[in-house]
């Protein structure tokens, strides 16, 4: 497929101008080809994609990932990060380009958090007035907290989460942020929402839920692997004879008890 037009699909739903303040989205790293035919998708480029690039027989025409592997300036990154130079180094080597569409994609309709919402069957979704990166919704029927938390785990493909219970004992409107979300919760609050979802939770946001009196699902941010799924409908869409492939080798940090 022509790069221009399928970059230019890609832009009318999730333009760069609705990223956040200060995220890097785009072109990570090499040159993206005019024809782009083949494209591997996955939550982040890392050591361990490049090694499953390099074994592959005939390598994709592009990396698209939806976490910047560079953030911030590019020569300051690679100058402090060993790691990061290597990888960029090597997949240069190889000819193949990392693109990547982190905050465009959470915000602009039929991304990150609109595919959250809908994992947990959310009704009415849509995005919250005062964040337009966040989506709320109501349950098809009310639960209690705890019944609400074993739910969202089940939808979200979780083994665990850590359940703040200081508000509502009943659930019936939900707000949720895919990745590290946290300071957002008094607008979910402020706007009804009996629960907010997201991740990365510090210690000083907690204690703010509980004297707030509200309700928080801390989940992993690696239910953020929603991404490749949905980016891969969103691609094969546009042009249903892309190769699109996933490699989603990400896992939820184990829990010691």
């Amino acid at each position: 497929m022509d790069k221009i037009k399928l970059f230019r699909a890609l832009s009318n739903q999730f333009p760069k101008t609705i990223k956040s303040r200060g995220d890097r989205v785009g072109l990570m790293t090499g040159r993206l080809p005019n024809d782009i035919n083949s494209i591997l998708l996955c939550l982040d480029f890392d050591e361990t994609v490049l090694n499953l690039v390099k074994k592959m027989d005939k390598k994709p025409d592009m990396i698209l990932t939806h976490h910047p592997f560079i953030y911030g300036p590019r020569k300051k990154v690679l100058m402090r990060n060993d790691t990061k130079r290597y990888v960029c180094e090597e997949i240069d080597k190889l000819g193949v380009p990392v693109y990547s569409m982190h905050t465009n994609f959470d915000t602009g309709k039929g991304g990150m958090n609109d595919a959250l919402a809908n994992a947990l069957k959310l009704k009415n979704i849509r995005p919250l007035e005062t964040c337009a990166m966040a989506r709320g919704g109501e349950l098809r029927e009310p639960m209690e907290v705890h019944d609400f938390a074993l739910y969202a785990n089940k939808c979200l493909g979780l083994s665990y989460s850590h359940l703040i219970c200081a508000g509502k004992k009943t659930i019936k409107s939900v707000a949720i942020i895919g990745g590290g979300g946290s300071r957002e919760f008094p607008l979910a609050q402020k706007e009804g929402y009996d629960i907010y979802i997201s991740g990365d939770i510090p210690h000083h946001a907690r204690r703010d839920v509980i004297s707030a009196h509200y309700n928080f699902l801390d989940c992993s941010h690696e239910i953020e692997r929603i991404f490749m799924p949905t980016m891969k409908k969103i691609l094969q869409r546009i042009d249903p004879t892309l190769k699109v492939e996933i490699i989603d080798h990400e896992e939820i940090p184990e829990l010691i008890k």
